[in-house]
């Protein structure tokens, strides 16, 4: 193996332990959310994602963006969370093309109720890869990524 090998090996081994800790946070964050309000981590992300907002609206690219889904999913998932109440489409006065999101009162409320349950189900999570010898160090290194808005 050269050093090229060793080196690509060496990230792959990096990408592995970074999927393992993203499979132990999203299961917690899952069991958690389902169990207290019957959403899923990606529900819970898009009801999020709205809920921080001024005026509490995104348009679907945004949206797909702020979940990580292609546009369909997107399209799915929004149709899903808007029979459940949760969610209202609007169309854009100024371009009638475009669809924008945005929380109902009832998905802000059920944000409210199940944001601690997130909360709680992360921290634990995190807690329970800090005590793992091979997640610990990228626990460690959350700490060093600065927050927007927030400074060193």
């Amino acid at each position: 193996m050269g050093i090229r090998d060793d080196a690509v090996e060496v990230r792959a081994q990096g990408w592995r332990t970074l999927a393992a800790l993203h499979g132990l946070i999203e299961a917690g964050l899952e069991r958690a959310l389902q169990s207290a309000a019957g959403l899923s981590v990606v529900e819970y992300t898009v009801l999020d994602a709205l809920g921080r907002q001024d005026g509490w609206h995104m348009r679907m690219q945004q949206l797909a963006r702020a979940a990580a889904l292609s546009s369909s999913a997107t399209t799915r998932l929004v149709t899903r969370l808007e029979d459940r109440g949760l969610l209202a489409r609007i169309l854009c006065l100024d371009d009638r093309r475009g669809v924008y999101t945005e929380l109902t009162p009832a998905g802000r409320e059920l944000l409210d109720a199940t944001r601690p349950v997130h909360d709680a189900a992360l921290g634990a999570a995190l807690d329970e890869a800090q005590a793992t010898p091979e997640l610990a160090p990228l626990i460690d290194a959350l700490d060093a990524v600065p927050l927007a808005g927030r400074r060193p």
